[in-house]
């Protein structure tokens, strides 16, 4: 005679017992056993349907106040038992009976630390042991087992349980529920005790807000290892670390490919400039407003943030700097002088940071960044909701190994080294901007960077108008400027912008404004004098992020000084854009790397 199919056993454990009634009544009209611990015990066994305890099959009482209840291999040997001939000699050798369906879910460990002033103990108390094994183990042996961890699913599996089995494809859903309910519940853990034990910037610092002052609460931590910065001074908001963390590797890439000190001015995640320290002229001292800094010469650092600040300071206004090497004395003098938000650095010279640590009444931000540290390959990002993931941008840009393919003219001889150094820092640039972008470079540096345009040649124009004003300033009228006395110089850069972008008020009060700021008012560039100064620019090199998708962006940039272009191909205007740039005077190189950045 065939031996009788033993009977099936579901071990329930629930906190939130939502539905457990409904779900006993199912179990037990499907002939299931229903083992249970606690308060499930109690509360199916009250509503008269037919229940035993855990201890049931442990022979162990519950102990430590319900610390231990189905910590036992007589609960997990029967949960992880396949259907092996191995397994089930051990489980007839111990008296083990298969557990073939695991219900339960977790304390609320995210309620209990989100009351105020929740303790430490009072916390680990609500630490769920018992049920995240219960649920891991039946989770990791889906195979045969069923797991349920929502009571929203216990509908459905009634329902497959009444037409005879629950599917496969069921078993490995909700395992995969188990598998996110325990990730979580962990995190709710891991995140609770890295801002008690952590939480003063070692793993975890608190923002003031997010990107507006109504999102709260903020902060920036890593799970596996310490933040890879330090606080010295001030207190970074959540805007402020977005433009360090976009802003550092800039100038870390650039410095390791050109062999130079580097730095950035970033505002709202986009380079506003970013330079090496190629040295200053004296011409270029005064129109960066840095030609009485005491040690200049000897700082290729503080010339490299003079050419950063220097090429756009109406977009620097209260910027976040980043510097790839030691801040000394003559680049904190620069910063003392400006108007900025923070600066991040791999290190400062005590007087350097005396300095820093004073500016805006003690309350600028100063990070000391890793310079060891590099980030893991793959991003993770969260969009309304959903998590978003890709490999990090680490395409190198290099002047000699990202710039050898050139297209037009033809028989064009080698770049120059000038030229790809340039090419380098507007394309490194690039890699760090909002896109679409396009950046304009000289000395090097940036002298014009169009960012976060919809349109290319919205980028191409908005960067060439930033070149044009760079270079307006440069004339020997916007040099002759008679300044009122006391004039400030964020008032100075925004006359200076006025005048060199054409843009001078005819009358009215802006224009009194405007004239107010001046010892001896300059007469406005006519528009033959500025055709003509322009005229002047050359050697200038630009670096798109993506392909040119028509030739308006070839003439635009012709308008600015360009003699060398490096993009991506692709687009079916390619060859037009080669051909005009060839009419033009211009080398164009092909840039085989697409440096969207978002």
């Amino acid at each position: 005679m065939a031996s009788e199919t033993p009977q099936k056993i579901a071990i329930l454990s629930v906190y939130d017992k939502t539905g457990l009634l409904d779900l006993a009544k199912g179990l037990v009209k499907q002939n299931i056993r229903l083992l249970a611990s606690g308060g499930t015990a109690k509360l199916i066994r009250e509503a008269g349907f037919p229940v035993d305890d855990v201890s049931a099959i442990t022979k162990a009482p519950e102990m430590l106040s319900g610390r231990v209840k189905t910590l036992h291999p007589a609960v997990h040997a029967g949960i992880l038992a396949r259907n092996l001939a191995s397994d089930e000699k051990d489980l007839a050798e111990q008296n083990i009976n298969k557990v073939d369906y695991v219900i339960c879910n977790l304390y609320p460990f995210k309620d209990t630390v989100a009351k105020i002033n929740v303790t430490i103990p009072e916390a680990v108390e609500e630490i769920d042991i018992g049920g995240v094994t219960l649920i891991r183990a039946a989770a990791k042996n889906h195979g045969r087992v069923t797991i349920l961890s929502d009571p929203e699913d216990y509908h459905d599996f009634l329902q497959e349980l009444e037409q005879g089995e629950v599917t496969e494809k069921s078993r490995q859903l909700h395992a995969l529920k188990a598998f996110s309910h325990t990730a979580d519940y962990d995190n709710a853990i891991s995140d609770f005790f890295r801002k008690k034990y952590a939480g003063d910037g070692l793993q975890q610092l608190s923002l003031r807000y997010g990107a507006n002052p109504h999102q709260k609460p903020a902060s920036a931590y890593m799970t596996d290892r310490k933040l890879p910065f330090k606080v010295l001074n001030g207190s970074p908001g959540y805007i402020n670390l977005l433009d360090a963390l976009n802003a550092w590797p800039l100038v870390k890439e650039l410095s390791e490919a050109l062999e130079y000190p580097a730095a950035a001015s970033f505002k709202h995640v986009s380079p506003a400039g970013a330079a090496i320290g190629v040295p200053l002229n004296e011409v270029e001292k005064k129109v960066y407003m840095v030609e009485d800094i005491e040690g200049l010469e000897s700082s290729g650092l503080a010339q490299a943030y003079a050419r950063a600040r220097g090429a756009d300071r109406m977009s620097s206004f209260g910027d976040i700097i980043a510097l790839s090497h030691e801040v000394d004395l003559p680049t904190a003098k620069i910063i003392s002088k400006e108007v900025s938000d923070g600066v991040v650095a791999p290190g400062y010279k005590p007087e350097a940071l005396e300095i820093l640590s004073k500016k805006k009444g003690g309350k600028y931000l100063v990070l000391e960044m890793d310079k060891s540290y590099n980030p893991p390959n793959q991003e993770i990002r969260t969009a309304f909701g959903v998590h978003l993931t890709q490999r990090r941008n680490d395409a190198r840009i290099t002047p000699h190994n990202t710039f050898n393919s050139i297209i037009v003219p033809k028989e064009s001889a080698p770049l120059p080294d000038s030229a790809l150094r340039d090419l380098t820092v507007a394309t490194i640039a690039l890699k760090f901007t909002q896109s679409n972008s396009v950046c304009y470079a000289l000395n090097g540096q940036v002298i014009g960077l169009g960012a976060g345009q919809q349109s290319r040649i919205h980028c191409t124009r908005l960067a060439g108008d930033k070149a044009d004003n760079w270079w307006m300033r440069f004339h020997e009228r916007a040099l002759a400027i008679k300044w009122k006395k006391g004039t400030k110089r964020a008032d100075k850069s925004n006359a200076i912008d006025l005048l060199c972008s054409g843009i001078v008020p005819e009358s009215g009060i802006e224009r009194e404004e405007w004239e107010s700021k001046f010892e001896q008012v300059p007469t406005v560039f006519s528009d033959e004098e500025r055709k003509a100064w322009l005229g002047k620019l050359s050697e200038v090199a630009v670096s798109s992020d993506a392909f040119f998708p028509f030739t308006d962006n070839i003439f635009r940039v012709a308008k600015s000084g360009v003699k060398y272009i490096a993009a991506p191909t692709g687009s079916q205007n390619d060859q037009p854009c080669f051909e005009t740039a060839e009419k033009l005077g211009m080398t164009f190189v092909e840039q085989h790397i697409r440096l969207f950045h978002h």
